[in-house]
């Protein structure tokens, strides 16, 4: 059972999360956006459900927050809000949101997700820790419909072996790509395979990727 906290000023959406997560999860939840870091802080949630829209405090703000700061980046944060529109899904995603869920809520897919979630992250604490650390790459390779593409992109975590990072584009599972550090000159690190995806159903999707074999150029070694 994974423990979540909900941070949403309205009490009937508490309620409702509750009632269809509940019984999978524990819930931690507020309608006090201020005391979210500290009941984070307290609680360490295994994720966060998080509303854009309250009174005194921005959603935004507390995603860049719990996202940003050293004790809670690692937590996944799902925003869950009545805004529609994909400037604002592409915004949250910019700020490290994992997933965007609009209201009224399809609880069975939030809840598939969630657990989707909360499963590959425990696979991957057990297999290495990463630190937060944005590193421009470069990667190469070709899109779930067979497409070759390269793309610029940032990672948002680093292990020895791995590397979470945003990326526009629909890749599929399992597939390998070239990875390279831009510099000057650009050097390659290696190849490195998709092993999860996070908000396929977005615009910009994150993927986790581990190296095929130990890179020697890369940034942790």
């Amino acid at each position: 059972m994974g423990k979540l906290l909900v941070v949403d000023d309205d009490e009937s959406m508490r309620r409702l999360i509750r009632l269809n997560l509940g019984t999978e999860h524990e819930i931690i939840d507020t309608g006090e956006p201020e005391k979210a870091l500290a009941l984070a802080l307290e609680h360490k949630p295994d994720a966060i459900l998080l509303d854009l829209r309250m009174p005194k405090y921005s959603g935004f703000e507390l995603c860049q927050t719990f996202t940003s700061f050293s004790s809670t980046q690692l937590i996944p944060v799902f925003v869950i809000s009545g805004e529609a529109g994909t400037k604002t899904k592409e915004f949250c995603r910019t700020l490290g949101a994992v997933a965007y869920f609009e209201k009224p809520v399809d609880f069975d897919a939030l809840l598939a997700s969630v657990a989707n979630c909360l499963k590959s992250r425990r696979q991957e604490r057990r297999s290495e820790v990463r630190v937060h650390l944005r590193v421009p790459i470069k990667l190469r390779g070709t899109d779930a419909k067979g497409v070759a593409f390269q793309t610029l992109t940032t990672t948002e975590s680093v292990g020895r072996h791995s590397f979470l990072c945003a990326c526009g584009l629909n890749l599929a599972k399992d597939a390998v790509l070239n990875v390279s550090l831009v510099a000057s000159p650009e050097e390659h690190v290696g190849s490195a395979r998709i092993v999860r995806s996070e908000g396929s159903e977005t615009e910009y999707p994150k993927y986790a990727l581990r190296f095929s074999e130990k890179p020697e150029a890369w940034v942790l070694n």
